[in-house]
C-alpha cells in the first residue's frame, strides 16, 4: 500500500470508527466524554482530539492515570481525519475548543499559520533535547519554533532472515576452517615431511556447525560467538553486498528471491536518495533549501533502476503485505519493512507460521561512497492556540509523550519518538537507530505534494524512463509550485562511467 493510500486508509478507518462507534466529532463530543470515569465539575476540562482508533484505548488510560493525580480532567475525542484541520479551526469557535491534538508533522505549518499550533511550553522541568530524539524534535520544529511534541514515528529499515543469515554465517565459517587447515597441513607437510601433516587438523573447529551432526551437536559458547560476530560482518551495509549475497549464496530451495521490497511505496523506495537530495533543510520548514535535482541524486536513481534487471519485481503484482507473507514463508532473504511488522511478525509466530528467526538492521548505502538515508513520519501533540487551558494541556501533552510511552507499542503499535524506552523488542530499538538516522517529509504547504510526485518519478524510472530527466522534471515542478512561477533546471551532463573515462585516456594518449 502506498504512502498516500495508507494515509488515506488511516482517514478512512477514523471516520467509520466514528460512525459505527458514536465516538464524537465536535459536535457530539458528549458520547466520548462518558466512556471515562465521572469527575466533579470543578474540574477544568482539557480536550485532546485525534483520528487514529488505534490510540482509543491508550489515551483513555493515560487520561485516567493522568486526572487521578492532577485537578484536570483529560477527555481524549477521536474525530474524523476528512478535513481535520478545518474541523478543528471550527470547533475552536464552539465552548469545546480542542486544547491539544495530535497531528502529523508535515501538517505543522499549516496548522501553526493558521493559529491552530503554538510554540510548546514545557512544564515540570521536562528538557526537551533530554526527553525526546532529535529528529522527532526537528521533526516537530517551525522556523525554529518546537510547535509540537513528539509523540511516535515511522520509519523504514532492512528486515532480513536472521535463520538464513547464521547458515551462511556457519557455512563460512566452516569454509574458513577447511581452507585454514589445509594450509597448515601443506606447510606442516613443507616443514616435516608425510609424516606430521597428520596433525594439521588441530585448527578445525571443535564440533560441526553444519552438515552432519550439527544439528545434535552443541556448539561452544566461542562458537557462538565467533558465528555471531561473523553474522554481523556478513548483515550487507550496501546494496552491492545484497547483489554479492544474490550471487553466491546457496540458498535453500523455499527461497525464491535475496532481495524483494515494495517499490511502489515511496516510504520503502526514500533511502536511495534520502541523502542526495535537500527539501527544506533538515527541519523540513526553510524554502530556500531546496536541491532535488543534481548528480548524486542522479546516480543513485540509476542505481535504483538497474535493480530493476537484477531482481525483476512486478509492480503490478507487489504490494507491502504480500511481501512480508512471502518473507514469513521464507521465500525473501531481505526486505525493506516499516514499524508494523514487528507486530505481524510476532503475530506470525505465536500462530506457528514463522518458524525461523528475523531480525533488523539500518538500511544499506547504495555503495560505499553513495549513502543511503530513510525517510520518516511523526506523530505529535500539538497545543491548539486558540485552547483556553493551554498550560494544562502543555502538561498532559508532556506526560503523555516523555512519561506515559512505555506500554505505548503494546498497546497501539505505536513506536515512541522519547529517549530511552523500553519497546519490549530487539528489532524496535533497531528501527529506532534507524529514526535518529533518517530524514522527516517537509512540512512546507508549497511542497505538501512533494511525496505524491516522488512515489510517481521512481515508479516511472522503476519501469524505464530516464533518471537524469525525470528528477529534472521533478525538481521543476516543486520548484514552480515554490516560486509561484515556470521554472527550468539547466541538464546536467552525468559522468562518464569508470570505463568510459579510461578509454577515453588511451585514445587520447594513442593519437
Amino acid at each position: 500500500m502506498s504512502l498516500k493510500k495508507r494515509l488515506k486508509a488511516i482517514v478512512i478507518i477514523a471516520a467509520l470508527a466514528g460512525l459505527v462507534f458514536g465516538v464524537a466529532k465536535y459536535g457530539n463530543q458528549n458520547d466520548t466524554a462518558s466512556e471515562l470515569p465521572i469527575f466533579t465539575e470543578s474540574k477544568e476540562t482539557v480536550y485532546l482530539w485525534y483520528t487514529d482508533e488505534v490510540l482509543t484505548s491508550y489515551l483513555s488510560g493515560a487520561a485516567v492515570t493522568y486526572n487521578e493525580t492532577h485537578d484536570v480532567r483529560i477527555v481524549p475525542v477521536l474525530t474524523s481525519g476528512l478535513e481535520y484541520l478545518e474541523s478543528i479551526n471550527q470547533a475552536s469557535l464552539t465552548e469545546e475548543v480542542p486544547d491539544m491534538f495530535i497531528l502529523t508533522h508535515d501538517s505543522l505549518e499549516k496548522a501553526y499559520l493558521a493559529g491552530l499550533a503554538e510554540e510548546i511550553q514545557p512544564t515540570g522541568g521536562l528538557v526537551l533535547e533530554d526527553a525526546y530524539m532529535e529528529t522527532g524534535l526537528e521533526a516537530a520544529t517551525y522556523k525554529d519554533k518546537i510547535i509540537g511534541y513528539p509523540f511516535y514515528f515511522e520509519t523504514s529499515s532492512l528486515l532480513y532472515n536472521k535463520t538464513y543469515l547464521e547458515d551462511m554465517a556457519k557455512k563460512q565459517l566452516e569454509a574458513e576452517a577447511d581452507l585454514q587447515a589445509a594450509q597448515e597441513a601443506e606447510k606442516e607437510l613443507e616443514e616435516n615431511g608425510p609424516d606430521a601433516a597428520g596433525d594439521a587438523d588441530e585448527g578445525m573447529p571443535d564440533l560441526p556447525v553444519t552438515g552432519e551432526g550439527a544439528e545434535t551437536a552443541e556448539l561452544t559458547e566461542e562458537q557462538k560467538q565467533k558465528i555471531e560476530q561473523k553474522m554481523q560482518e556478513m548483515l550487507p551495509a550496501t546494496i552491492e553486498d545484497i547483489k554479492a549475497v544474490a550471487d553466491n549464496y546457496d540458498a535453500p530451495d523455499e527461497v525464491e528471491v535475496i532481495f524483494k521490497w515494495d517499490v511502489t511505496d515511496i516510504f520503502y523506495n526514500y533511502f536511495f536518495i534520502g541523502d542526495a537530495i535537500n527539501v527544506g533543510g533538515e527541519t523540513g520548514w526553510d524554502i530556500s533549501q531546496i536541491d532535488i535535482y543534481n548528480q548524486n541524486a542522479i546516480e543513485n536513481m540509476r542505481a535504483y533502476n538497474e535493480l530493476n534487471a537484477f531482481f525483476s519485481i512486478d509492480t503490478g503484482e507487489i504490494d507491502y503485505e504480500k511481501v512480508i507473507d512471502e518473507f514469513v514463508a521464507g521465500k525473501i532473504v531481505f526486505t525493506m519493512a516499516t514499524t508494523d511488522v514487528v507486530t505481524k511478525l510476532e503475530q506470525a509466530k505465536e500462530d506457528g507460521l514463522l518458524t525461523f528467526e528475523y531480525g533488523i538492521t539500518q538500511t544499506p548505502d547504495i555503495d560505499e561512497e553513495r549513502k543511503a538515508r530513510s525517510l520518516s513520519v511523526t506523530n505529535c501533540v500539538v497545543i491548539n492556540g486558540y485552547g483556553e487551558n493551554r498550560e494544562a494541556a502543555n502538561d498532559f501533552a508532556g506526560f503523555l509523550t516523555s512519561e506515559y510511552n512505555n506500554i505505548l507499542y503494546a498497546r497501539t503499535g505505536k513506536v515512541s519518538s522519547a529517549k530511552g524506552v523500553d519497546y519490549g523488542y530487539e528489532a524496535l530499538q533497531e528501527f529506532a537507530k534507524e529514526y535518529e538516522d533518517s530524514i522527516s517529509l517537509p512540512k512546507m504547504i508549497e511542497t505538501s505534494n512533494f511525496w505524491v510526485l516522488l512515489e510517481a518519478t521512481f515508479a516511472s524510472v522503476w519501469d524505464g524512463a530516464d533518471a537524469n530527466t525525470s528528477l529534472q522534471e521533478l525538481s521543476e515542478q516543486i520548484m514552480k509550485q515554490v516560486t509561484g512561477r515556470e521554472y527550468e533546471e539547466q541538464y546536467i551532463q552525468e559522468k562518464p562511467e569508470p570505463e568510459e573515462t579510461e578509454n577515453i585516456q588511451e585514445t587520447s594518449s594513442d593519437s
